[in-house]
C-alpha cells in the first residue's frame, strides 16, 4: 500500500500556523489607530479564525478631514530592506525580539530621508519551521519597532520553507510606506557650500557590517556570545545585538519645528553600509563635496574594540561601519546649534561634525 502524506508530514503545520496568527494578532493591533486601519468586516468564527480579507485597508484621512488640512498633494513613499547576516547572531544567541526593531528602523530611517512621515509596515518572514514562539518573538519586535516609528503593522507573511533552510536559519523583510507634501520634500537639492553637516548618535553597528563582524569575534578572535567586552561593560551577544536606533520622532519634530520654505534643513542621510562616505555621498549636489572631522564626536567602543580584534584598518573601519553616527542632517549653518540643542531636549546626542565645501560630490573623513 503506498504511503499516505499530509500537509504536516511534509513539513508544514496548519494547526500550529493558527496558532502563530492568533497569537500574533494582538501584537498588530497595539500599533493600530482603529480609525486609519480598517477591522475585518466579521468577527473571529470558531476557533478564533478571523476574516481578515486579503489584504489591508488603510484610510488616509479619518480624522475629519485632518489629512486634506496638512496634504495638499501627498506623494507617498515606498521603501524595503532587511536585516541581513544579524540574523544569525539572534540564532546564536538564541533571542529574537530585537531584530524585529531593526527591520523596522532599516527601512523607516531611510523613508524618513525625504522628509516625510511613516503611514504604514508590512513583514515577510522565512523560517524551517512552524514555531508559534519563534514567530511571535519575531513579531514582537517588529511590533515594538513600529509603535516607536509611529506607524502601523498592517499584516505580513510567514513562509514555512524547510526544503530551503536549515534549522537555525531564518530570513525577513520590511516593507515601510509613507507621506510627503510634495513642496515639502526634502532630498539635498538646496544643499550648498558653507552648510553644516551634524552626527546623530548610533546605539552600535546598526544592521551593517555582520558578516565582518562574527568572522572577527567569533573566527578570528574564536568568541562566545557569553564573553565579556570589559571596555563595553556587557556580553558579547547583548553587546551586538543592541537594536538599530530608529530616528522618526526625532527627524519628524525637527521637520515640523523648522519650516521647508526657509530651507533650514537641507538634506537627511540614513547612514547604513558603506558608512558615512557612501551615504552622504547620495544627497551631495554635483558641485558640493563634504568635509567630516573625525574627532568631532566620540566613537562609541564597540568600534574601537572590533578593529582591535580584527586588526581593521581605519579606512575599512569608515567604509562599513557608522563609526558612531547613525543618521546626518545637512542644515544652514545658522541654525546648527539650535538644531542640536532640539535634538539633546529629545534624548539624541549630536555634533557638528563638518561642513559642506565647493567639491564633486566626494566626502573626505580627516
Amino acid at each position: 500500500m503506498a504511503e499516505s502524506w499530509d500537509y504536516r508530514k511534509a513539513g508544514l503545520d496548519l494547526d500550529k500556523y493558527e496558532e502563530t496568527l492568533a497569537n500574533i494578532a494582538p501584537l498588530l493591533q497595539r500599533t493600530q489607530d482603529p480609525l486609519r486601519v480598517l477591522p475585518p468586516p466579521f468577527p473571529p468564527r470558531r476557533g478564533g479564525k478571523g476574516s481578515s480579507g486579503f489584504a489591508a485597508l488603510f484610510d488616509l484621512d479619518p480624522h475629519a478631514w485632518l489629512f486634506r488640512r496638512r496634504y495638499k498633494h501627498p506623494v507617498l513613499i515606498a521603501c524595503t530592506d532587511g536585516v541581513g547576516s544579524k540574523l544569525k547572531l539572534a540564532s546564536m544567541c538564541q533571542r529574537f525580539d530585537t531584530v524585529g526593531i531593526d527591520l523596522v528602523a532599516m527601512s523607516v530611517n531611510d523613508l524618513i530621508c525625504t522628509g516625510g512621515e511613516p503611514l504604514m509596515f508590512l513583514d515577510y518572514l522565512a523560517l524551517p519551521r512552524d514555531d508559534p514562539q519563534w514567530t511571535a518573538s519575531l513579531i514582537r519586535g517588529i511590533s515594538e519597532g513600529c509603535r516607536e516609528a509611529e506607524c502601523s503593522l498592517v499584516g505580513g507573511e510567514t513562509a514555512i520553507l524547510p526544503d530551503i533552510y536549515q534549522p537555525d536559519d531564518f530570513d525577513m523583510a520590511g516593507f515601510a510606506v509613507g507621506v510627503v507634501e510634495r513642496d515639502r520634500i526634502i532630498n539635498g537639492r538646496y544643499i550648498c557650500p558653507g552648510d553644516t553637516v551634524i552626527g546623530l548618535a548610533s546605539s552600535g553597528p546598526h544592521s551593517n557590517g555582520y558578516t565582518l563582524i562574527r568572522k572577527i569575534v567569533f573566527e578570528a578572535a574564536r568568541l562566545s556570545v557569553e564573553d565579556e567586552v570589559p571596555e563595553c561593560q556587557s556580553r558579547v551577544g547583548e553587546l551586538l545585538l543592541t537594536p538599530t536606533r530608529i530616528y522618526v520622532r526625532p527627524v519628524r519634530q525637527l521637520v515640523a519645528h523648522y519650516p521647508v520654505k526657509k530651507r533650514v534643513l537641507r538634506g537627511f542621510a540614513h547612514i547604513t553600509g558603506g558608512g558615512i562616505v557612501d551615504n552622504l555621498a547620495r544627497i551631495l549636489p554635483p558641485n558640493c563635496r563634504a568635509v567630516i572631522q573625525r574627532d568631532s564626536w566620540p566613537i562609541p567602543p564597540v568600534f574601537p574594540w572590533l578593529q582591535r580584534l580584527g586588526n581593521v584598518s581605519d579606512a575599512e573601519m569608515f567604509r562599513v561601519f557608522n563609526m558612531g553616527i547613525g543618521f546626518i542632517v545637512v542644515c544652514a549653518p545658522a541654525f546648527a546649534q539650535s538644531i542640536i540643542t532640539q535634538l539633546k531636549k529629545m534624548d539624541i546626542q549630536a555634533w557638528n561634525i563638518g561642513m559642506i565645501q565647493e567639491g564633486n560630490t566626494a566626502v573626505d573623513i580627516l
